[in-house]
């Protein structure tokens, strides 16, 4: 991280230098690339009205408020969700890898990491992400928490044994492409022999739909769902989900789906549908900007 001891962290250059690098904090805390986006905009607003003399790190400084921002989005979150008990999956990135989404998606931040990282406590979150991903030490995480660098140790910790247990998806983009394309094709067959095979036996299917988040699991399970989507499986069409091979579906530029896929060892180990309206108008709409036929060979980006 590029820092300036000579400008303020309200200056337009050295706040544009640092942006990308905030947009991918705010992203891993809030899973939500537009309040990602807004919270770096307060950021800004933030660093307008600092006294130059009084920050000796501009970049560190920056990086400390727009996680204050963050922090405070979450506990507003964690509220709304309390009385309301709505649930939901993280806010996808879909698209080719622009120099933007790869400050966001650096380190290969899966959409199997965000739901897990949805499942920590605000302060549990900003300790693991702050540390864990981009090496800012306790000293400087305990007092945004108002705690000790000890106990912000503790909370990275915790954050840790959670974290754990998220799948690690391959590595290798074009084997995941196989498998996502295998299991359209069997989708559109609908062939649920097929299907099973291309399931991890313990898969989780989460669905964010218009009648709420809905929670499948096992192979079988989700073959059945996958078989009921097998109409629709003939407008989606292959897209990077978060750094991953995934499809997007959608008809006359219509958005009907956005389908993120964690591949493990040569099958699907996770797959989160986002299908609820109000969440799709989130993303960019060019990601649905196809006439909904199968691009030629299959696998447009």
């Amino acid at each position: 991280m590029t820092e300036h001891v000579d400008a303020g962290p309200g200056s337009t250059r050295q706040f544009e230098e640092q942006r990308p690098h905030l947009l991918a904090v705010a992203y891993r805390m809030l899973g939500s690339r537009s309040e990602a986006e807004d919270a770096v905009q307060e950021s800004w607003i933030r660093a307008q009205r600092a006294d130059p003399a009084e920050v000796r790190h501009p970049g560190r400084w920056l990086t400390t408020v727009t996680a204050r921002v963050c922090l405070d989005m979450l506990r507003a979150r964690a509220a709304r969700r309390e009385e309301s008990l709505d649930a939901r999956l993280p806010e996808p990135v879909v698209g080719d890898l622009d120099p933007e989404h790869e400050a966001l998606l650096a380190d290969l931040v899966g959409f199997a990491l965000l739901v897990v990282l949805d499942t920590l406590t605000p302060a549990e979150r900003l300790a693991f992400v702050l540390h864990d991903m981009f090496g800012v030490p306790f000293d400087e995480i305990g007092p945004v928490l108002d705690r000790s660098a000890t106990a912000a140790r503790q909370l990275a910790s915790r954050a840790r044994r959670r974290v754990r247990s998220a799948p690690v998806p391959d590595p290798d983009r074009g084997r995941q492409r196989q498998v996502v394309a295998a299991f359209r094709a069997a989708a559109r067959a609908g062939d649920f022999t097929a299907l099973v095979a291309l399931l991890d036996p313990d898969i989780v299917l989460r669905a964010d739909a218009p009648g709420g988040l809905r929670t499948f699991r096992g192979a079988d399970s989700v073959a059945q769902q996958a078989m009921a989507f097998s109409a629709r499986a003939e407008f989606a069409r292959l897209a990077l989900v978060n750094g991953a091979a995934g499809l997007v579906v959608a008809r006359d530029g219509k958005p009907i789906a956005v389908i993120a896929m964690t591949v493990v060892d040569g099958r699907i180990a996770e797959l989160d549908i986002i299908a609820e309206p109000t969440r799709l108008r989130t993303l960019d709409p060019s990601v649905f900007d196809y006439d909904g036929a199968p691009p030629a060979g299959g696998t447009r980006h």
